[in-house]
């Protein structure tokens, strides 16, 4: 019996081409959009899972800003990991992290450079549970002057060779020690917040480059990531709250506090993170998207199974009399269903595969489909047949209960609930349609307007030079080689401006200082406010064009530093100075040093314009390891740059012949604060488009049934002296009144939805009005174009054909 009912079905799908070929077409379509979406939701929250996440938390630290506290930084001090660990009895383990910026390793001639990799204790694998496939976990990292490799990155080094005991050089801060391969770690998977490449182990910390004040565990030192490995019967509230609770540092100011590991990469987003994390808003957009499209692909199916069903009412009549039950019809109106959700779901997955190399060259991703992932995509699994199931069983519900008599006369009409039903499907669509159209307007003003905003720096024609030194200079011939360095540069034709800084627009919050205890110059003591600085030289200022308000750069002392500081217009007003002209001359104290303010300038966007200005205190320094250098017009196009950076190559090399040489375009860097919400703007326009493409077929495909329907009505009205115009107004005027009524619902919600996105910029675009005016003009011309068609082929068409069956 169910072998007929599936070949009926098969006999029935093939028969109807256009029927079959719409459903299947928009079906595949929808499936293969949902999985490519669930595809990187799954891999955004699988991030730092391994046997044991879950029991792993990280410490980080509030810092009170007015009378509550707030998230301060990602790293802490290098005693907590201890001090929790003997406190509190829940925590088994501890293990302290310090990432380096970046690292230059050394083995023959070959240099190697990478910033994913930190100084570890030796019970680092008592929490991070990855396989060591050469080498002792116990020991890899309990002596100094010990090395652990990632299989990739030993391969890089090494080549074929075994490394275990092989020694290699590592430099920082012009700093060099001889390091002794211990192990060789399985290659961490990219889904981790904290990406390595390498670890080496936290006694090398004292035989380096690190002070004395560094190395002791204190307070002081806040620049390490501490994990907690917790007992799994420990109450993760209670242990949250205890730390909160416990001042073991004595400062009522600051406080200590947990987070799981887990959860780091979509709910962290404080200071000193040691990557740019994810974003929940954006996962529950692109889920809310999937879903979306999903559901418009299930309702073209209801909605076109239902009004084809009326065509069918004679053959279920027939059937009835014939003796079939309501059942065995309902279950052969599932089999057609299964039938073509199964084909569909076939041709979505070769969509998929198929478009999952042009979504990740568009979104920057490394998704992929492998049948391993099968387990993760259970839930997806089930999703899909409850829908196909609940999608397919109302038009069998419906279709299995006409009556036979009013069958067999053709006296079958959608009923005025069935009218409705059907109204509101095509209105959900619409409704689906504008939300993402305004959404994808939003989205991609938002990305734009952070973009062309000014920052308040010019940083255009200008490249950031880097080099780590592997040989050991003092600071003061380091200092020497880089005013010769300067010097030269200068002379160069197409160079208009040179200095050295600590950090620019666009660097990461691990170039910055940040420190709290200011002494305002009117007397007030802060040790609340956390301030943010580097240090710089004094023609920083005009190489970027930042603007003073008041006073000038630093004047250089015969050390060619000095005790100045220039304050921007947000730490101006932290310290509670009226104008920036009070603020010249006055003096500052922290770090137990009296600082005098010789300037203050405009507000300028070190992070971009999804944060807020920082106070910022700048000094000056001449250690600084950032070259910057200005160009003019002389250099004009690509060529152009590659002969520049060529030349400052070689000058850098004549220089300092003993180190590495790299350069980043400050104008890139900055833009790319805005990779991820790039990514996120490609995707919604991409899924908006298929959306909008899935709601267009199943309107094509209904408007083409409700044509043949209304032939006979077309055809007396033309007979009786109807215009093609009335008759395209006749066929049209119900779309137009849903598309109204559609985009009523639609306006508010997404006003809504893309306000709460919003909220997580800080300088942030308006929603006018001409959005919501647009994407419904948009909806509507999509409707009416993909109506119109159909509508013009049934109005001047000739009424004969239409009337002589009757």
């Amino acid at each position: 019996m169910y072998k007929l009912y599936f070949k009926i079905a098969l006999r029935y799908l093939l028969k109807n081409k256009l029927y079959s070929f719409i459903n299947i077409t928009g079906l595949a379509i929808g499936i293969a959009s949902f999985i490519l979406i669930m595809l990187y939701v799954n891999y955004e929250m699988s991030y730092d899972k391994f046997e044991g996440s879950e029991n792993v938390y990280r410490v980080f630290m509030d810092a009170k800003e007015g009378e509550t506290f707030e998230p301060s930084d990602a790293q802490t001090a290098n005693l907590i990991g201890p001090t929790l660990k003997r406190e509190f009895p829940e925590v088994k383990e501890q293990v302290r992290l310090y990432r380096f910026e970046k690292i230059t390793f050394k083995r023959d001639e070959k240099v190697f450079e990478s910033n994913k990799g930190a100084l570890a204790d030796a019970t680092y694998f008592k929490i991070f549970n990855y396989p060591l496939l050469k080498g002792a976990k116990e020991t890899a990292l309990a002596t100094p002057n010990t090395i652990v490799l990632t299989k990739d990155f030993s391969k890089k080094i090494f080549g074929n060779e075994d490394p275990i005991d092989k020694t290699i050089s590592a430099f920082y801060n012009g700093e060099e020690a001889l390091l002794t391969v211990k192990g060789i770690l399985k290659n961490i998977p990219d889904n981790t917040h904290m990406k390595t490449n390498f670890l080496i182990s936290m006694e090398t910390f004292a035989n380096w480059w690190a002070s004395d004040d560094q190395v002791a565990p204190n307070w002081g030192h806040c620049n390490f990531f501490t994990y907690l490995n917790v007992d799994k019967k420990a109450n993760y509230s209670l242990l949250k709250n205890k730390v909160i609770a416990s001042d073991f540092e004595d400062d009522p100011d600051e406080r200590y506090n947990i987070e799981p590991l887990e959860s780091i990469h979509l709910y962290s987003d404080k200071p000193y993170e040691a990557e740019a994390n994810g974003s929940l808003s954006r996962i529950k957009f692109l889920t809310a998207i999937a879903f979306i499209i999903l559901i418009l692909s299930w309702l073209n199916y209801v909605n076109l199974s239902t009004t084809k069903s009326l065509e069918r009412a004679k053959e279920v009549g027939i059937r009835k009399v014939a003796g079939a039950q309501r059942i065995q019809l309902i279950f052969q109106s599932l089999s057609e269903s299964i039938i073509l959700n199964f084909i569909a779901i076939v041709l979505a997955v070769i969509l998929t595969v198929f478009m999952l190399s042009v979504y990740n060259s568009i979104t920057g991703s490394q998704l992929v489909l492998q049948s391993s992932m099968i387990t993760q995509f259970l839930p997806i699994i089930g999703i899909l047949v409850l829908g196909i199931l609940l999608a397919g069983l109302y038009p069998a519900i419906l279709l299995s209960g006409y009556s036979p008599s009013k069958a067999l006369k053709g006296k079958v009409r959608t009923s005025a609930s069935g009218l409705n039903i059907r109204k509101g499907l095509i209105i959900l669509q619409f409704m689906a349609t504008i939300i993402l159209l305004i959404g994808t307007i939003v989205v991609t003003k938002q990305i734009d307007f952070l973009q062309k905003q000014p920052i308040g720096a010019n940083l255009n024609e200008t490249i950031s030079f880097q080099g780590e030194f592997l040989s050991q200079l003092s600071d003061s011939l380091v200092r020497d080689k880089y005013k010769t360095l300067e010097n030269e540069l200068k002379a160069f034709p197409f160079v208009t401006a040179v200095a050295r800084t600590q950090t620019y627009p666009g660097g990461g919050f691990d170039e910055l200082n940040s420190f709290v205890g200011l002494t305002y110059p009117n007397g007030t003591e802060d040790s609340r406010k956390t301030y943010y600085g580097y240090a710089t030289q004094p023609e920083y200022f005009d190489l970027l064009d930042i603007k003073f308000l008041g006073g000038s750069t630093f004047t250089n002392n015969a050390a060619g530093q000095s005790r100045s500081i220039i304050i921007n217009e947000s730490a101006m007003r932290e310290m509670e100075i009226a104008a920036p002209s009070d603020a010249i001359g006055k003096v500052a104290t922290f770090f137990g040093i009296n600082w005098t303010i010789s300037g203050v300038v405009e507000n300028y966007h070190h992070f971009g314009l999804k944060s807020s200005v920082l106070p910022m205190i700048i000094i000056h320094d001449t250690s600084s390891n950032n070259l910057l250098v200005k160009f003019n017009n002389k250099v004009s196009s690509n060529s152009g740059y590659t002969a520049a950076i060529t030349d400052i190559e070689n000058k850098w090399k004549q220089v300092f012949p003993q180190s590495t040489f790299n350069y980043t375009f400050l104008d890139k860097k900055f833009e790319a604060q805005y990779n991820e919400d790039k990514k996120f703007s490609s995707a919604f326009q991409i899924f908006t488009i298929l959306a909008i493409l899935i709601a267009s077929m199943g309107l094509f495909g209904l408007t083409s049934y409700t044509c043949i329907q209304r032939k006979k009505e077309i055809g007396i009205r033309k007979v009786n002296g109807a215009t093609i115009g009335q008759i395209l107004k006749l066929l049209n005027q119900d779309f137009v009144k849903w598309v109204g009524i559609a985009f009523i619902i639609a306006v508010p919600i997404s006003y809504y939805a893309m306000n709460k996105w919003l909220e997580g910029f800080a300088f942030k675009t308006t929603i006018s009005w001409w959005i919501f005016a647009l994407a419904g003009v948009s909806a509507l011309l999509i409707a009416l174009l993909t109506v119109s068609w159909q509508s013009f082929r049934a109005a001047v068409a000739n009424p004969v054909e239409a009337l002589k069956d009757e």
